[in-house]
């Protein structure tokens, strides 16, 4: 894969990264009279443990976007950093962080 198609995909990775961590990490305004229902108190208190869980996983994978920008800059992108086989174009494609062949990653 070319460095600028990399580049790109990577700069899209990190949009929609950063959005959807920005989103997890919202603080939502519970209107005063919701409060004190018993329902709304369990149904929020699953969205934040959901939005917890979210943010965690887009933290890890803004984590490996970045590594992966630097291994851009080192000349080293596109590349196990296990191994140091190619890691093909397609699997890039639909995940351009990866730092793992498929082998590689179903071994973890």
């Amino acid at each position: 894969m070319d460095a600028e198609r990399a580049a790109e995909l990577l700069g899209q990775a990190r949009l929609e990264t950063e959005t959807g961590l920005a989103r997890a990490r919202g603080e939502r305004v519970i209107p005063a009279e919701d409060q004190s229902d018993a329902s709304t108190d369990a149904d929020d208190l699953a969205t934040e443990g959901t939005d917890d869980a979210v943010a965690e996983l887009l933290t890890h994978r803004l984590e490996a976007i970045e590594r992966a920008e630097q291994r851009l800059r080192d000349g080293t992108y596109g590349r196990s950093v296990q191994s140091g086989e190619p890691i093909p174009d397609a699997r890039l494609e639909i995940e351009p962080w990866a730092d793992l062949t498929v082998a590689e990653q179903a071994a973890v």
